[in-house]
């Protein structure tokens, strides 16, 4: 078992190694030069899509809403990586890591972009009425690579009950052991009834639970990190100026490196965000929309409240702090971050992030294993895929799962390089739609004008 640990740690090491991290980058910069730097143009629009109802939405075709379809992504999204893998870049690649981060965020905001656009285009309805999509649609109808597309679908498959499911059932499990000495088959029992009531429900239930339960848990964890910000202002922007002096010129106590800060600050950034990975437009095909632009836009914003906000609180709290010197833990050094500013109240608003952030992490990932199984093998025997994928939830609970993360990271990468070939070779098809949905836009906004002016 020691020597097939070392195999899997060997393999993680090759498969997440410069060439991935520098394609994902590469596919991102590739994009938003095509795209003419649309991440920020246009995200004050995104935004607004986002967070506000469209009267013809309900009409449009998809089974949830934007706001639905982004939830369920944020839900598979929004995890430990926005706590612990935060404390493990830094910890692993210093202070600066934070700031290879955000870099790995602004280009990744254009790969949402242009996954998204192409899931939406290249999306289906199955013999149930039901709305497919993702890489593994685009690749075979954009590419003609049904080999390609299979692969993505199996590596999909396979990590849905590594990274979406025993993983973060382990993670629930041991802080409520931890912190409140219930017994982890206990706690795996109620994920596994409370995952299976809601996968009952298909994706419109999924989107359902995702509008009300991300938002709920995002800002309870935000609240406790916006307090910590407020109630230490002055040292903001110290923290600050740290992480970027430290992204070019680290420091032997924060690192050492400057290759392993943008190593682990892209790699967790990455992790944190899933910008290339090909999970988040399998829920971007569901959403109701006009254009693939309109929705890409909003699948865009999930890049941006993930990395640049939730991570950002995350990554202020651990270095004002300063806790991170001479500490080798990642998996309690948020918690303790925390808890130095709020004593007593500070690590349990991170246990229970850890619990909300993980439960959602299974409900998304579902979705994901599920379509990536029913594009394999039919849509009529995706019940099979969610009474183990159910089942799982209760045994990942219960075992020691340390080789199932460095197994589930390899398949999270190998998803990856399918995904990202398509959105290479397909870059000029994002552009052509984004131009036409800005036709569709610069029309809206005469119209309006019009309106307004009689």
């Amino acid at each position: 078992m020691e020597k097939f640990e070392e195999l899997v740690g060997a393999i993680g090491d090759i498969v997440w190694g410069p060439f991935t991290l520098i394609l994902i980058v590469g596919t991102g910069v590739l994009l938003t030069l095509r795209l003419g730097f649309l991440q920020f143009r246009d995200l004050p629009y995104a935004l607004k899509l986002t967070f506000s109802k469209s009267d013809k939405e309900s009409k449009e075709k998809g089974d949830i809403s934007h706001f639905q379809s982004l939830m369920t992504a944020m839900a598979a999204t929004l995890g430990i990586g926005n706590m612990t893998g935060v404390a493990s870049a830094i910890l692993l690649g210093g202070v600066g890591a934070i700031f290879w981060m955000w870099v790995a965020a602004i280009f990744g905001m254009a790969t949402k972009y242009g996954e998204a656009i192409l899931a939406v285009k290249y999306r289906v309805t199955n013999h149930k009425g039901e709305i497919s999509g993702g890489p593994m649609y685009y690749i075979e109808k954009g590419l003609g690579w049904k080999w390609l597309a299979v692969l993505f679908a199996l590596f999909g498959f396979l990590a849905s009950f590594g990274i979406g499911n025993m993983t973060q059932a382990n993670t629930v499990a041991g802080a409520l052991n931890a912190n409140f000495g219930i017994n982890p088959w206990i706690t795996g029992f109620v994920l596994m009834v409370l995952t299976g009531i809601v996968l009952l429900g298909g994706i419109k239930g999924i989107g359902r639970v995702s509008a009300i339960f991300v938002p709920f848990m995002a800002l309870f964890y935000l609240a406790g990190g916006f307090l910590i910000i407020i109630l230490n202002i002055t040292e903001v922007p110290a923290a600050f100026a740290l992480i970027v002096s430290e992204a070019f010129n680290p420091s032997a106590a924060a690192g050492g490196a400057i290759g392993m800060a943008i190593r682990y600050g892209v790699a967790r950034g990455v992790f944190s965000n899933e910008a290339g990975l090909g999970s988040a437009p399998i829920a971007a095909a569901a959403a109701k929309t006009d254009y693939p632009g309109r929705q890409a836009l909003v699948s865009m914003t999930g890049t941006f409240l993930d990395t640049i906000i939730v991570c950002t609180v995350t990554g202020l709290a651990i270095v004002m702090s300063g806790l991170y010197v001479g500490h080798s833990d990642a998996s309690n050094l948020t918690g303790l971050a925390f808890d130095s500013f709020l004593p007593g109240v500070g690590n349990m608003i991170v246990v229970f992030g850890i619990i909300f952030f993980a439960y959602s992490t299974i409900i998304g990932w579902s979705y994901y294993g599920e379509k990536c199984f029913g594009y394999i093998f039919g849509d009529n025997r995706t019940y099979i895929y969610k009474i183990v994928f159910v089942f799982i939830v209760m045994v990942g609970a219960g075992l020691e799962l340390e080789l199932v993360w460095g197994i589930a990271d390899i398949f999270n990468a190998l998803m990856a390089l399918p995904n990202l070939i398509a959105l290479i070779f397909l870059s000029g098809v994002i552009v052509s739609e984004t131009k036409k949905f800005r036709e569709v836009r610069k029309k809206e906004v005469e119209e309006k004008q019009r309106q307004r002016a009689s």
